[in-house]
């Protein structure tokens, strides 16, 4: 059962209607986390338009991101978040099989770049919580970083990090609120149950 209320997209006005109009056009309808959100309608209207920039089309490869993305919500015990983006993947055309090997750490067929993204990805998630700032202000070591420049331009790093900051922002703030799914459950060996 959902923490707070999910508020009726119907009841909203001006921008934050146009905007969940827009978002139940793409999807058919209004996702738990938009309903949430909706409580504050101008946070609403400000939020979707954001996260389609962080999560669509940019100069980072839309696959990497999703995957980056899926193995952020697995990461956080993200059922919901899992869920999301496994389905964002599958439209795409990643195969259950990628995405099981990307959450479970078998990424020996997948390329240099996608290793290094991943690695950062896991940095990015895991370290924050366990490393004081003085132990690694830039959360990743110096390596990691080094092998990310060599890799991706600077668009592409910004665009990552964006993409990973938000989507673990996302996860915890899916937990916590206790959704239902609202699109299919993760792939077997992908939904971190």
């Amino acid at each position: 059962m959902a923490l707070i209320k999910l508020v009726d997209p119907t009841t909203l006005e001006g921008t934050p209607r146009v905007m969940a109009e827009s978002g139940i056009a793409q999807y058919g309808k209004a996702l738990n986390t938009w309903q949430a959100i909706m409580n504050t309608p101008d946070l609403f209207a400000a939020y979707l338009p954001f996260l389609r920039q962080v999560a669509g089309p940019g100069v980072l490869d839309g696959e990497l991101k999703d995957l980056s993305a899926l193995y952020v919500g697995y990461l956080n015990n993200c059922q919901y978040t899992a869920s999301h983006r496994s389905t964002s993947a599958r439209a795409k055309g990643v195969s259950d099989d990628l995405m099981r090997a990307v959450v479970h750490e078998d990424w020996s067929g997948l390329s240099d770049k996608y290793q290094v993204a991943l690695e950062y990805t896991k940095a990015l998630t895991l370290l924050p919580t366990v490393l004081t700032y003085s132990e690694a202000p830039q959360i990743a070591d110096e390596k990691l970083l080094a092998e990310l420049k060599a890799h991706f331009s600077d668009q592409e790093i910004l665009e990552l990090t964006m993409s990973i900051s938000v989507w673990n922002a996302l996860a915890r703030f899916h937990r916590v609120m206790g959704f239902e799914l609202d699109m299919p459950e993760a792939p077997e060996g992908v939904n971190p149950l």
